[in-house]
């Protein structure tokens, strides 16, 4: 059975998320990310110690889309991917990825600016430079929203999934402001039952 390290709040939503959109089984094993120290079996499994992580029998992985396109091409086919001579194909891998390299990555600057670091350093030019850029990644998405109900068009798939988990991440816990647009496309994304019972399951204490 497949095996996902995560904890609440973390990326590792994207890998339940997907796994559950499939109706595939898994374990959900907890880290304590605010833990002073790791236990040895995780870092073993991730000595860069960050989060997601998956075992799949012989494979382990780290990154989160990376995680989402390996389940999907693994277990696949399913309809969160479309293929590459689906006219969406573009759009979808254009949004799969901005939902963390241009979105989530850039959010933790001013997160844990905001945090962790010395009240005095809170404010500083780095975090300032990773809003303004997040700021104008998000036109991309707010442009899509008016031209479609999803980032690949249509119909759901795994770049909303990437892209929920980044404005959720930025609403909740960066201090971004996001739309009626965004808004009301989170409000589908995460009525879906599939991300009910992967959001239900990073919840749980511990995570079995």
């Amino acid at each position: 059975m497949i095996t996902v390290w995560g904890g609440q709040t973390s990326r590792s939503i994207r890998a339940a998320w997907v796994l559950e959109e499939m109706g595939i089984p898994y374990r959900l094993r907890h880290v304590d990310m605010l833990a002073a120290r790791r236990e040895p079996e995780w870092l073993a499994v991730n000595p860069g110690d960050f989060l997601p992580a998956i075992q799949d029998g012989d494979v382990t992985m780290v990154e989160s889309i990376a995680i989402m396109e390996y389940l999907m091409g693994r277990y696949g086919p399913t309809p969160m991917q479309p293929s590459t001579d689906d006219p969406a194909f573009a759009t979808y891998q254009q949004f799969l990825h901005l939902g963390e390299a241009g979105l989530a990555t850039l959010m933790m600057v001013p997160l844990v600016s905001g945090f962790i670091a010395p009240e005095a350093e809170r404010d500083n030019w780095g975090a300032r430079w990773a809003r303004e850029c997040v700021e104008r990644r998000l036109l991309l998405v707010r442009r899509q929203l008016a031209r479609a109900p999803y980032m690949a068009g249509e119909r759901f798939t795994a770049a909303d999934i990437s892209v929920s988990y980044a404005l959720n991440l930025g609403a909740n816990h960066a201090g971004f402001v996001i739309g009626d647009a965004e808004a009301d496309y989170l409000s589908r994304t995460t009525s879906r039952d599939a991300y009910k019972r992967a959001f239900d399951r990073s919840h749980e204490h511990p995570a079995v």
